[in-house]
């Protein structure tokens, strides 16, 4: 960082502290060549993850979306507003911290089916019908014998 009024490259930090919405550090700052005083401010860079649809558009990642699909997947059931908005948080931490500038939507439903099979099979199953697009009853009841499957091997064990 260079001083605002000589240019000299070097300074050393006298305080620092949150901004009021916590969306950055303030710094201030004194050079160690001049020993003005100056101001700065340190923020996280956000860089947009874009999200590969089925049909190769993409658009920008929207948590709000899976929430939305999780309310309508978990309606009537004994899933609370937290729990949604927790896995939501977790799949965009994840996908945060993996790095990526794109991700494919099937590995969001993945993502999303493997939580929701932990907290409630009902919701599970209502989400994994519109996700996977279910075309008949016969591709319900071979995703419901899965389910039923792992459940049964993991009572076994």
């Amino acid at each position: 960082m260079r001083c605002p009024y000589c240019a000299y490259e070097e300074s050393k930090v006298v305080d620092s502290r949150s901004t009021d919405d916590y969306a950055a550090i303030r710094r201030r700052r004194e050079c160690l060549g001049c020993g003005k005083r100056y101001t700065t401010y340190e923020k996280v860079e956000d860089i947009p993850i874009l999200v590969i649809k089925k049909d190769l558009t993409r658009e920008n990642f929207n948590k709000g979306k899976i929430i939305n699909g999780l309310i309508k997947a978990c309606q009537k059931r004994p899933v609370s507003r937290k729990q949604i908005e927790d896995i939501a948080e977790d799949i965009e931490k994840k996908i945060s911290n993996k790095m990526l500038a794109e991700v494919k939507s099937d590995y969001i439903g993945e993502m999303i089916m493997e939580r929701l099979k932990s907290i409630d099979e009902v919701s599970y199953v209502r989400f994994a019908s519109v996700y996977r697009q279910f075309k008949d009853i016969n591709t319900f009841m071979e995703e419901i014998k899965n389910l039923m499957n792992v459940e049964n091997s993991d009572d076994e064990k």
